[in-house]
């Protein structure tokens, strides 16, 4: 199976043949498309925007609008104005672990994550909760890795008010239902968030569909640039919430006593914006959008079918999580006794990047009865060779450490 994109289209792939790249969970590689529009805005738009009365000024506010709606539909966001510009999905989890968090949540009131989150939706929620005097409760995983639905709606209660969960596992690559926890959560009134960093890039999202309160992503994971990302949220829910950060632009008024808030987005958008970053996360979206997420998910499920036969045929190496046909572009697995640093290692003598470590998802670890796993992880521009050398390259591993 070829892959869906040409390695062309990557400046770093095309001027690297030899390199395997299966590390694109925690970051993937930038199409032309993304850095030609960024040094575009660089080169001919740059200027503050929102700030001057001159026309420089006013193409780069124009920019960042027209990004913020090319954003907006990729996601299936009908509300332009929800769509808040952050530095990330970890950034955007902070910001409504702390301002929604620290409004709403008090003694008494249980916040709900599950088992397999990244500790940046697990770390913010536990912190907040320790900080009201709120309980946190992790709620358990199904045998394949995903929250487990009845064990959510026996835990859901009156003094729940958050369930926090993600979309896809970045350990497992198990899909979780969104549609079902929401309304497991809406019996009670909770309020949802979902971290959709290894969503987002993979599948079709559909923020008004899903009914999700709040949606995080990164553009940096989604063949967009580092440091920016998004938090989409319901209306009613973004409005009520204090903002997270004050400073310029997202005042109305400021007096010597009291100050009043911007209009959504701006409320949320404190300071100078990182406008490069949302014009080339909107160029992300198009490329995207043009692949098609249908065809985007198609072709990862292929591969990781593939890549878990082939690989899970392996003598003595575990693979984690879901069956082939449950699972995103991910795959997460042990060989023997061999330390995954160890063995990421070695592939890299091969030019094949794999991540190994807990992936910052340390309680799941402790599920699995691991230290840590080495990952591989598809994306658009992998193909079946990309698979085979990686299971060449566990063969040879397995040899070399026996002998050692």
């Amino acid at each position: 199976m070829p892959a869906l994109v040409p390695r062309s289209d990557f400046s770093l792939l095309s001027t690297n043949p030899n390199l395997v790249y299966l590390d694109s969970a925690a970051t993937a590689q930038k199409p032309r498309a993304v850095l030609d529009a960024m040094n575009d805005f660089y080169e001919t738009d740059y200027a503050n925007p929102h700030r001057g009365a001159y026309a420089l000024s006013a193409r780069a506010t124009e920019r960042y609008a027209r990004a913020r709606g090319a954003v907006a539909r990729f996601f299936g966001a009908s509300d332009e104005a929800c769509v808040i510009f952050t530095r990330g999905t970890t950034d955007s989890l902070n910001v409504v672990a702390a301002a929604w968090g620290r409004a709403n949540l008090g003694a008494g009131d249980e916040v709900i994550v599950t088992g397999a989150e990244h500790h940046a939706n697990f770390v913010p929620w536990q912190q907040i909760a320790i900080e009201r005097g709120a309980t946190f409760t992790i709620c358990p995983l199904a045998a394949d890795g995903r929250a487990d639905l009845e064990a959510l709606a026996a835990m859901v209660s009156r003094r729940t008010k958050v369930v926090a969960f993600n979309h896809v596992s970045n350990v497992l690559g198990a899909i979780n239902d969104v549609s079902t926890i929401v309304a497991i959560a809406g019996r009670v009134g909770a309020v949802t968030v979902c971290d959709g960093a290894q969503g987002a890039p993979h599948m079709s999202v559909g923020f008004d569909a899903l009914g999700v309160d709040f949606y995080a992503a990164s553009a940096h994971k989604m063949l967009g640039p580092m440091g920016t990302g998004v938090l989409i949220g319901q209306r009613e829910v973004l409005e009520a919430m204090p903002p997270y950060q004050t400073g310029g632009d997202m005042i109305a008024f400021v007096g010597d006593e009291r100050t009043t808030w911007n209009e959504l987005p701006h409320r949320l958008e404190a300071g100078t914006p990182n406008v490069a970053g949302a014009v080339g996360l909107a160029a992300a979206c198009d490329y995207l959008t043009a692949l098609g997420m249908d065809a985007v998910a198609a072709h990862e499920r292929a591969l990781v079918r593939f890549a878990y036969e082939r690989v899970s045929a392996i003598e003595d190496v575990r693979v984690h999580g879901p069956g082939a046909a449950k699972r995103s572009g991910v795959l997460s697995f042990t060989v023997g006794d061999i330390h995954p640093h160890d063995l990421a290692s070695l592939l890299d003598e091969r030019n094949i990047c794999i991540r190994a470590g807990h992936h910052c998802a340390q309680p799941l670890m402790r599920r699995l009865g691991v230290a840590a796993t080495a990952r591989a992880s598809f994306y658009v521009y992998n193909d079946e060779n990309d698979v085979e050398m990686l299971v060449a390259a566990l063969e040879s591993a397995k040899r070399v450490f026996a002998v050692a």
